[in-house]
């Protein structure tokens, strides 16, 4: 066998590139060609390539024939450009057309079982097994499970075959006083099967500007419903049917999380160890989370691809260390054979013990490609193998290229590749080789006096450092282009984290599994790397952030780092530096001067509104509170305000309720400067963080010739002390031509007193609906006098409300407003430049895997 045998031709290479660039372009449609025009593609490729192969095996040309067509011609380079189009054009298209085509046939087969709307919001009874371990909120329960069968009124109903649940427990999540008490959920265990009546809806997220994909995710768990369990008082109670052998993973992977939080009794601790040892990430605290960022470390933290690919490192560097020590397991098989196998192997097992993930997934995929290619003695250019590994992952997850993971995991890998001495590791092999002749030994075996363990270990430990640096050195510019911002303190960090987590922690953390005490030993080394990790996030300036860049800087940004991470002469790595600075100096493009942009994010059920001028950015409320570790200034506001590299000048919470402050405390920790203006009472928990200024009729401000004026509440509806929804703040902004109206929960009493304080100057272009849509606001008077042209209701997909209303609606249609809602547009964005036009996220940004409203 050739030990050296490479790809030939570059035809392999050309189709390798092309199945990715045909996955890529595929995941860019809107919307699904119809099915039999993929089919149709995908058979008129399959004839091209048999007809193809057929001439060419019936055609041998003569050399000699070859060369008088050439002279006849009088132009060589003519059929040379033939000859390199055959090889490399057509197998890179032939292949682009197919990856493309059988992506589009695969989301066929997945959207064929998706959930009819009419099933929507119905009691179902349903008889599903656990699928996986669930997971523990402060709510109750979130689980996966697989359906069984389902009927509806006794008659069997389809629903999807795999769904994701929540079983509440206490009372309903909604962030008003209407609660409704639900009994506890049951200690549900992977295996089991439960006879229930839930809800279900088709998946459902906020469309934000780059924001996080919730639909998309859903998409590649395979869950195509999510839905809660019926548990109340009056709803038929959950009965556990049995309990069967499926998911043995699974019910290790739950047995070992019980068993870490009953030996470990610091939950913070336990909670870094269950995502160490079996992928638990929820069980992991946010204010922890925030510490892993600010530190670079949060891969580490988690089941990533960099992280399964370190581990697998780790692993075949121990077992070659141990493997070369004995030269009958030399003989029996080479030792660097032994260890990549060994390595992929534990990795693999590592893999599926931590939850089988798909960033744990793909990488598998990606380091079995690669195996399988040198165990076959197979050298290709690192070009090829780099491309085949993405092209397995490409053809097995295609959705997997949408995500950030994978790109910081392929690219990691590439450069790491890339960087890769591989002329001074032949010369290290033909000196080791030479050496061993001399010696008289056999070159593939160790040697009498094998290499002491210690200075083993400080190699490997050296390695690792220099691929940490390589790799963050080139992940600099893609981390700002995904995330908007980087870790100062990163690479210091992980300098010690890496080694740390991957040969201290985890070893120990996994051993626990079968040695309980050694979980007190990993907790004790965890606590101590959480302790300098927690030092090095509170430096000023650990993370520095950039407004989310163009396509082509980013691209340039990466090259750049590239280039720097090559072991090239500097005076080449140098044209890395300015290649950087279109992503270092990136600004988002601002509202001209007497201009503002509007953008009414998409948070679910509540409000959250930046407003942009030339030289300012005010948050208008800030969403609601998911829950105790979730809320939209997290998850929605902060990503949103880090995109376009915003400093807030003023925060304005209209007031308490949660579905408009639950967000507010994550806006005011990222911006220590914003001014917090709202009606919250003194003793609002938001208060011990920042001092708020009580908005009141009356107050005013410019920024950029842009006029900011609050209209209500005056001082006489603090004294009054009803509802939050009496003081709630409503601010108008204009610059004399066009106007907008953040109304927020005022209601039809406040309205006519906003008529009698206000009258005229009202009228506004667009208007914030108030109080989502309710019955009780938006009355024909007010709408008469505000006199939109456009109208944004923010609230929930199917929000147990009913908001917007249906009279309500029919109000605002009888005078000719456009209505928006944000469970169909996504996040809003309105200009006053434009005042006709209102982007949609959701419509801007289509892709067919997300939900369409009926």
């Amino acid at each position: 066998m050739n030990s050296r045998a490479r790809p030939r031709g570059g035809g392999l290479t050309a189709a390798l590139a092309g199945t990715v660039a045909g996955t890529l372009l595929q995941l860019q449609q809107g919307e699904l060609w119809p099915l039999p025009a993929y089919a149709v593609v995908v058979a008129v490729v399959v004839v091209a390539l048999l007809a193809v192969m057929a001439a060419r095996s019936a055609v041998i040309p003569a050399k000699a024939g070859i060369q008088g067509v050439r002279m006849s011609l009088g132009k060589p380079w003519i059929p040379a450009f033939a000859g390199m189009t055959a090889r490399l054009v057509w197998p890179a298209a032939a292949a682009a057309v197919l990856a493309f085509s059988l992506t589009g046939i695969r989301a066929h087969a997945f959207l064929a079982s998706a959930l009819d709307p009419a099933l929507e919001g119905r009691d179902i009874e349903i008889l599903a097994r656990v699928e996986a371990m669930p997971q523990r909120t402060e709510l109750g329960l979130r689980f996966r499970a697989r359906v069984e069968s389902a009927s509806m009124a006794g008659e069997p109903v389809r629903v999807p075959p795999r769904i994701s649940l929540g079983w509440y427990g206490g009372a309903w999540p909604g962030g008003d006083d209407r609660l409704e008490l639900q009994r506890r959920p049951a200690d549900l265990r992977p295996g089991e099967r439960w006879r229930m009546t839930v809800r279900l809806k088709a998946p459902h997220g906020n469309v934000n500007p780059n924001g996080f994909d919730y639909e998309l995710w859903l998409w590649e768990q395979g869950v195509q419903a999510t839905g809660y369990v019926r548990a109340g008082p009056r709803d038929p109670p959950p009965v556990r049917v049995d309990a069967t052998g499926r998911h043995p993973i699974e019910q290790a992977r739950h047995a070992a999380r019980d068993a870490i939080f009953a030996r470990v009794a610091d939950r913070r601790i336990a909670g870094i160890l269950a995502a160490l040892v079996v992928g638990d990430q929820a069980a992991i605290e946010r204010a922890e989370w925030d510490v892993f960022r600010a530190t670079g470390v949060a891969h580490l933290m988690s089941i990533s691809g960099l992280h399964v690919t370190m581990f697998a490192w780790a692993a075949a560097l121990a077992i070659g260390i141990v493997w070369r020590r004995s030269s009958r397991l030399c003989l029996a098989w080479p030792a660097q054979h032994a260890a990549l196998a060994g390595g992929v192997a534990l990795a693999l097992l590592y893999a599926l013990f931590s939850g089988w993930g798909v960033p744990a997934q793909r990488t598998i995929w990606m380091l079995c490609t690669v195996a399988l290619l040198r165990l076959a003695g197979r050298e290709w250019p690192w070009t090829a193998t780099w491309l085949l590994a993405c092209a397995v992952v490409a053809v097995l997850d295609p959705w997997a290229l949408t995500q950030a993971g994978f790109w910081l995991s392929f690219v990691a890998v590439g450069v790491l590749f890339a960087a890769e001495d591989r002329g001074d590791s032949r010369r290290s092999r033909r000196s080791r080789e030479g050496r061993h002749s001399r010696e008289g030994g056999n070159p593939g075996l160790p040697s009498d006096h094998p290499k002491p363990l210690l200075p083993a270990f400080a190699g490997m430990t050296a390695r690792l450092l220099r691929e940490q640096w390589i790799v963050t050195l080139a992940l600099t510019p893609l981390s700002l282009l995904l995330f908007g911002q980087v870790s100062l303190v990163g690479l210091a960090a992980n300098l010690f984290a890496i080694p740390w987590v991957t040969l201290v922690v985890t070893p120990l953390a996994l051993a626990g599994a079968i040695l309980g005490p050694l979980w007190d030993l990993a907790a004790l080394a965890l606590r101590l790397l959480v302790i300098a990790l927690e030092w090095m996030a509170g430096l000023p300036f650990a993370t520095v952030g950039t407004p989310a860049p163009p396509l082509w800087a980013a691209v340039a940004g990466v090259a750049g780092g590239l280039l720097l991470a090559l072991r090239w002469p500097w005076s080449l790595r140098a044209l890395g530096i300015p290649l950087l600075a279109p992503v270092l100096l990136w600004t988002a493009p601002r509202p001209l001067p007497g201009e503002f942009e509007l953008i009414a994010a998409d948070v679910g059920q509540g409000n959250a509104v930046v407003v942009r001028t030339a030289g300012h950015a005010q948050v208008y409320d800030a969403g609601p509170r998911y829950g105790a570790e979730s809320d939209a200034g997290h998850r929605v506001v902060v990503p949103l305000l880090r995109a376009f590299g915003d400093e807030v000048d003023t925060l304005v919470v209209s007031h308490r309720d949660s579905d408009h402050s639950g967000g507010a405390a994550a806006v005011l920790g990222m911006q220590p400067n914003a001014t917090f203006l709202s009606s919250v009472e003194p003793q609002h928990e938001l208060q011990a963080l920042r001092r708020a200024t009580r908005c009141e009729a009356g107050q005013r401000w410019t920024w950029d010739g842009v006029n900011f004026e609050v209209l209500h509440p005056a001082p006489a509806h603090y004294a009054a002390a009803g509802k939050p929804n009496t003081v709630s703040c409503v601010l108008r902004i204009g610059n004399g031509r066009h106007a907008a109206l953040l109304a927020g929960d005022v209601e039809q009493a406040q309205e006519r007193d906003l008529l009698r304080s206000a009258g005229a100057s009202l009228a506004s272009d667009l208007l914030l609906v108030p109080h989502h849509g309710s019955k009780t606001s938006s009355s024909g008077p007010w709408l008469d006098a505000v006199r939109p042209s456009l109208a944004i209701v923010q609230a929930g997909y199917r929000n147990r409300f009913g908001h917007p209303a249906a009279p309500v609606l029919a109000r605002y249609e009888e005078r000719g407003i456009r209505v928006v809602q944000s469970s169909r547009c996504g996040a809003a964005t309105w200009r006053s430049d434009r005042p006709g036009d209102l982007r949609c996220e959701r419509t801007e940004s289509m892709r067919y895997w997300r939900h369409r409203v009926p």
